[in-house]
């Protein structure tokens, strides 16, 4: 591995939201301001950056934060470097996100530089991760809806309280169903909402308190079952993959691994001890 590096992500569908996964040792980031938010996420090591009349450092596992139009720098704060991962979301979808979350616009000023919130990080980790390992687009709006209703719900500078929520069954009745007859395609969160009726964060709120997981791991979980049922009625691993919707057969042996704990040749291979 080089001593730096740097990846990066578009997604024009979520209002142009660009992500950076980088390591750095000698770069230094010169005095600069961006029209966007800046949500880092330090994976290793120690950053340091200048920000609001202040240094701050940022160790493994924390989050910092850059509001739009703030003058800021960043660095490696010793000789080991850092890695991290950055979220850049624009104004509109953070503006989009409020509305979802609390019914009313709005645009959210956060407070403080270095956060310590362990969900936030477990999200914004889940997010990168699902995002550099394929994951489904389901699973990616859902966990970007979720880290960004946190930040703006606990660190901004004003309180922006969440809509409140019935039970409404029969809508999340008619969402499994949908999900259970379209999971090989590229199922959204924005389309599971339409069919709602509902706002994407509102749905994803909705179906978890009423099914216990939120939908991208429902989707997953009906991924697999149906590929148990494929791969017992004998088709071929890779075969299998793409008629439940993975992108190919190392894709969804990961995938069944995590939720099986075998790989589908294991299971095929009990299958056929049997």
């Amino acid at each position: 591995m080089s001593s730096e590096w740097t990846r990066y992500y578009r997604k024009p569908e979520w209002n142009d939201l660009c992500v950076l996964h980088a390591r750095f040792r000698e770069h230094r980031f010169a005095r600069h301001a961006h029209d966007f938010l800046v949500v880092g996420y330090v994976e290793s090591g120690l950053q340091a950056y200048a920000y609001r009349g202040a240094r701050h450092l940022t160790g493994a596992g924390q989050v910092f934060l850059v509001n739009p139009g703030e003058v800021h720098t960043g660095e490696a704060a010793d000789l080991n470097g850092y890695v991290y991962r950055t979220l850049y979301p624009r104004p509109e979808l953070l503006e989009r996100v409020v509305e979802d979350l609390t019914g009313r616009p709005g645009l959210p000023f956060l407070k403080g530089a270095v956060v310590e919130d362990q969900v936030l990080s477990r999200l914004l980790r889940a997010f990168h991760r699902a995002l550099s390992g394929r994951g489904s687009t389901l699973a990616l709006e859902t966990l970007l809806v979720a880290a960004l209703a946190r930040l703006i719900e606990l660190h901004a500078d004003r309180p922006f309280p969440r809509r409140t929520i019935g039970r409404e069954r029969i809508v999340v009745r008619r969402v499994r169903e949908f999900i259970n007859t379209a999971f090989a395609g590229g199922l959204a969160l924005s389309k599971l909402a339409s069919i709602a009726g509902l706002s994407p964060f509102h749905l994803a709120r909705v179906f978890e308190k009423e099914v216990g997981i939120p939908p991208h791991i429902y989707l997953e979980r009906v991924r697999i079952e149906n590929a148990r049922r494929l791969l017992d009625s004998g088709k071929a691993i890779a075969e299998v993959a793409l008629a439940v919707g993975y992108a190919d057969q190392s894709h969804l042996t990961h995938r069944f691994k995590k939720l099986l704990g075998i790989t589908p040749g294991q299971y095929l291979r009990a299958g056929w001890a049997a």
